[in-house]
């Protein structure tokens, strides 16, 4: 099945436990194994392979020992800026997400605005 943007969240979470269940079965580890290997309890494991929420930094330790955190980069891939950026920006690295609102943006304020 295909992870995709309408499948709700746990349906979503029960496929990558089944994926990751796979994959630790082709690098022939038991989940105590894994488990061992990423400094997380058995249980842990259990839980992810059957669909349940995880903290981040645990599926992280789970998807290195099952080499698998190499291919996070095409989950959120290292974003450059746009040709019309680099020229609107002359150089200057972006900091800020663009305004959104209708609102024109404010006056910037300068020290010498004080009252």
């Amino acid at each position: 099945m295909r992870i995709e943007r309408l499948m709700t969240d746990e349906a979503a979470l029960s496929e990558l436990g089944e994926r990751l269940a796979r994959r630790r079965i082709e690098l022939g580890l038991s989940q105590a194994a894994l488990a061992r290997q990423a400094g997380v309890g058995k249980r842990t494991v259990e839980r992810i392979e059957a669909g349940a929420t995880t903290q981040t930094v645990t599926l992280i330790r789970i998807l290195r020992e099952l080499q698998l955190l190499e291919r996070m980069e095409t989950l959120a891939p290292e974003t450059g800026p746009r040709p019309m950026d680099l020229l609107r920006l002359k150089g200057r690295e972006r900091k800020r997400a663009p305004r959104k609102s209708g609102k024109p943006a404010a006056k910037p304020w300068h020290w010498s605005d004080e009252s």
